[in-house]
């Protein structure tokens, strides 16, 4: 198939692009359609090495580069990945399948994140202590941490490189990417881009090989000082422990299952508008997005038939047609292992009574298509309240009292996002206090970007992305005593 720049199929490594040296790759599919995309090679074990080597050797030029030297390059990033968002976009949506419209907003958002943390990395500020040792001045420096691993997934495969790479970047930290095998493209335009813009060789590699090999092989190399992971919450956990045998620093960016709870004293129309956003963005294959629909007993069949009726009025479809733009607002599953676990769950919900109100199987468009579903008298007992959904389908069920909303909300090993609806700030305020929930929403859907601490409390991960807490895990805080023999 042909491509247009920015797009390439080769892995890049100290500035070269490369392919698998045992000739093995891996063929790439368009989920709408399951058409193939292109192929891309699968790196040996050496080549995956040879990454961390060129990275290892990059590190003391790039560090010894002034702030301004660095925020140069990484504004041309950024700004050559606005100048081609068009292509980036169509890009992103052929491998991930999300509708034109999100993944050019992907691209701006990811974009965003990389002149931010440019500039916030001007602030990376030591501090002059007051001494309690006589003669001596005690002070603290920042420092990178040095090669960085980042491993990201195919939901959002532009935006979660540039929210982990930027702050590595800007910081003096050299970086391996390794993405999604199903989305590969977006991260390798980035390299194209990366090396366009400019950057040394060995500063940021992307990376391709068999996912458990080379997870493996990034966090087990002793030369790699912090990973930085988003994906599952069962995969976080084997990265933590591989990352434990050396000690490294570790962010964990993992699952969700984000309560959405709305008050009595709600707007009903705001109620149902948000609720519809925060479920099927990206065909509700996203972390923060809102697995169980909690409403107060006396708007809950309201909501219910106005929800449902939003609903059914969602475009289903790919985002193009031979290469024409589609009014699309859902998108495709991304496999058929998601495709037949949505299926599951919505099996699990009828047969433990739930109701059925839109939806609830698989799209006349078949493939991957999966219909947008509401589910009413959602319990406990169900998969679609237990289990991270990631999928279009939205489990409802009523309240009565605050205090069993936040049992229900609460009610989950993860504690990502949360989303509120009501006007009665002596009703929110408490609510948002007792949520174990590391970010929440009120009123809105939107709620992420570049100056926000993003990320979760519980099985919900480690650390934070974006804002200034996001240059933590690349970056060591250096004390330093100095003693004064005589008189200052």
């Amino acid at each position: 198939m042909s491509h247009q720049y920015p797009f390439n199929s080769l892995c890049h490594v100290d500035g070269q692009w490369l392919d698998s040296r045992s000739g093995t790759r891996i063929a790439v599919h368009d989920p709408a359609n399951q058409q193939l995309i292109d192929q891309v090679p699968l790196l040996d074990q050496d080549q995956i090495v040879a990454a961390v080597d060129a990275a290892q050797r990059a590190f003391p030029a790039w560090r010894r580069q002034s702030l301004d030297q660095r925020a140069s390059l990484l504004r041309r990033w950024a700004e050559l990945m606005l100048e081609h968002q068009e292509a980036l976009a169509r890009i992103l949506s052929q491998e991930q399948g999300k509708p034109l419209a999100e993944a050019r907003g992907e691209i701006a958002y990811a974009a965003s994140f990389i002149p931010w943390f440019a500039e916030e990395a001007r602030r990376l500020n030591g501090q002059t202590l007051p001494s309690h040792i006589p003669g001596a001045q005690l002070s603290t420096l920042k420092e990178p941490v040095g090669v960085c691993a980042l491993l990201t997934p195919w939901n959002f495969p532009s935006a979660m490189i540039t929210r982990k790479a930027a702050a590595a970047l800007a910081a003096g930290c050299t970086v391996v990417v390794k993405p999604a095998h199903e989305t590969p493209f977006s991260a390798l335009a980035l390299a194209q881009l990366a090396a366009d813009a400019g950057f040394p060789a060995g500063v940021f590699n992307v990376v391709i090989g068999e996912p458990q090999m080379t997870m493996q092989t990034l966090v087990g190399d002793s030369r790699v000082r912090a990973v930085s992971f988003t994906g599952s919450t069962r995969v976080g956990k084997l990265v933590l422990q591989a990352a434990a045998q050396d000690v490294k620093k570790v962010a964990l960016e993992l699952g969700g299952n984000a309560p959405f709870i709305v008050c009595a004293d709600a707007d009903l129309e705001l109620a149902v508008q948000v609720a519809v956003a925060a479920k099927f963005q990206t065909s509700g294959q996203d972390c923060c997005a809102a697995n169980r629909i909690l409403v107060q007993r006396p708007l809950y069949e309201a909501f219910l038939a106005r929800f449902a009726e939003a609903v059914r009025a969602l475009q289903v479809g790919p985002a193009m047609v031979e290469g024409n733009e589609t009014a699309a607002q859902v998108g495709p599953l991304m496999h058929q292992g998601a495709f037949d676990a949505t299926q599951a769950r919505v099996e699990d919900a009828l047969a433990k009574g739930a109701r059925r109100l839109v939806g609830g199987e698989g799209h006349a468009l078949g493939g991957w298509f999966f219909q947008p579903t509401v589910l009413a008298g959602v319990t406990p007992a169900m998969r679609i309240y237990q289990e991270e959904n990631f999928a279009p389908i939205a489990g409802v069920m009523p309240f009565d009292t605050l205090e069993q909303a936040i049992a229900l909300a609460n009610d989950t090993e993860y504690g990502l996002a949360a989303y509120i609806v009501g006007n009665r700030l002596d009703v929110v305020h408490p609510l948002v206090r007792r949520l174990d929930h590391a970010m929440v929403a009120i009123n809105g859907v939107k709620f992420t970007g570049h100056p926000i601490p993003f990320g979760g409390m519980k099985a919900s991960g480690l650390g934070r992305e974006g804002g200034s807490e996001g240059f933590e895990p690349f970056v060591e805080t250096k004390y330093v005593c100095l003693h004064h023999h005589g008189q200052i």
